[in-house]
């Protein structure tokens, strides 16, 4: 009797918990929205204004989140010297670990060949198509474009805008002059800092409890307005991103996690709620500052976590660059235009410059493709990235879930390069992630 009464009380305590996860009624609302896309297309595309409203409550959130965590991150270090270390580790780490995943993109696109057999006539294209991606191709990849577009003209807009370079720069700049003259003052100055700071991710926390909405809303109009055979029809480049991906994540990051001792399908489990956020909503404002709360949480110093999460969605893409070299190698294959090794090898060293374009550029896959195959002079149309418009809605959620891996992955390794992270801790959080506290209920 005793032990059905347990079973019993198991089995509620089971339901409790999972009627009150956030993740399980997340993955209820992709079904939900899966279904609903497929059974009322047209009233299914109706549903785009939820994510939008999410994602656009999201960007005024993150920005004041990243502001408030970089400058007392930064102020909180011992000396400025420590900052410009992380910085200089960080940045030899986004441009070794970018490199090697379009190497993976051009590769992967070799072995399996996803667009051979296709034989589409160059003559057939739909240039118009694409006019909207391909007029702002010529500053993609401009040192000096990115850099301009960091400095913004005024101090609230890239608040509103969800600019997280312009945010960064600014945090950057009050953070280092507070740190070189704040002196006695700097405790003081720290103090309210961490206040504001934990009223926004207390609001955050109430934003997340809808997130399924948003879930339910992007997938909806996903299925309907793209199709379900849309995905049949480029299965094939969609299966190759998906294992160029997983490979990405479970080889390159797990042979470099393995480096400092650490479990890649430990840290996934750990992080595994702020993927399927960022899967279910396509974007990486989802879960960019739960994710910094969560490594700091499980050891990760505050000042790790503020310069080189923000700076790794700036300039460490991984995905995006998978999905970028990929997509060169498959409009070759399709069209049928070969291209040679030289060529190939043409096409990183172009995508190492070209890709950090994508720098807060609406539409930038496209953008960033289209200025790529520009710059290659006329091996391949620009045009003939119009091929790939039904799909890419599809493969960013893929390119947002890696991007989102590829940087909690850089901040840890960054972190313990520099000596700025309780070891100790970060295992035990990852063996016990029940127990760090985060900005994700449930």
């Amino acid at each position: 009797m005793e032990n059905v009464q347990a079973v019993q009380v198991k089995k509620k305590n089971w339901m409790d918990y999972t009627l009150k996860s956030l993740a399980f009624w997340v993955i209820f609302a992709i079904t939900a929205g899966i279904l609903f896309g497929m059974y009322d297309p047209k009233m299914a595309i109706q549903a785009k204004p939820g994510i939008d409203w999410f994602i656009q409550a999201l960007k005024w959130l993150v920005g004041p989140i990243i502001f408030l965590t970089i400058i007392s991150g930064i102020v909180g270090l011992e000396s400025l010297k420590e900052v410009g270390s992380i910085g200089l580790k960080a940045f030899i780490y986004f441009e070794v670990v970018s490199t090697l995943a379009l190497a993976i993109g051009v590769l992967f696109g070799n072995i399996f060949g996803p667009g051979r057999g296709m034989n589409i006539p160059v003559e057939s294209l739909d240039a118009k198509s694409v006019a909207k991606f391909t007029t702002n191709t010529q500053d993609v990849g401009s040192v000096w474009n990115i850099l301009k577009g960091a400095v913004p003209s005024d101090p609230i807009s890239p608040f509103l805008n969800g600019s997280t370079l312009q945010v960064l720069f600014m945090a950057l700049v009050l953070a280092i002059s507070i740190s070189a003259f704040g002196g006695k003052y700097k405790a003081q100055i720290l103090r309210p800092l961490e206040i504001a700071q934990n009223f926004f991710f207390k609001i955050l926390t109430i934003l997340m409890w809808l997130s399924p909405v948003a879930s339910f809303s992007a997938m909806a109009f996903l299925i309907g307005k793209f199709g379900v055979a849309s995905l049949i029809n480029m299965a094939s480049l969609l299966g190759v991103m998906l294992i160029s991906v997983l490979a990405f994540i479970f080889g390159v990051l797990g042979l470099i996690m393995a480096f400092y001792k650490i479990n890649i399908f430990k840290f996934m489990r750990f992080i595994y709620k702020e993927v399927l956020i960022v899967f279910a909503t396509s974007s990486s404002e989802s879960a960019l500052a739960p994710l910094m709360r969560r490594l700091e949480a499980a050891g990760v110093s505050r000042g790790t976590t503020g310069l080189v999460i923000p700076t790794g969605y700036s300039f460490n893409l991984d995905c995006t660059n998978i999905y970028l070299s990929l997509s060169i190698i498959f409009l070759s294959q399709a069209f049928n235009i070969p291209l040679t090794l030289g060529e190939q090898l043409s096409i990183i060293l172009i995508l190492m410059i070209t890709s950090k374009g994508a720098v807060g550029v609406t539409g930038s896959g496209f953008i960033v493709l289209a200025g790529t195959l520009s710059s290659m002079g006329g091996v391949l149309p620009v045009a003939t990235v119009s091929v790939l418009l039904g799909v890419d809605k599809f493969m960013s959620e893929m390119r947002a879930v890696g991007n989102l891996c590829g940087n909690a992955v850089a901040c840890v390794v960054v972190g313990a390069w520099d000596k700025q992270i309780d070891m100790e801790k970060f295992k035990y959080s990852l063996d016990n992630p029940e127990t760090v506290a985060d900005a994700i209920p449930g």
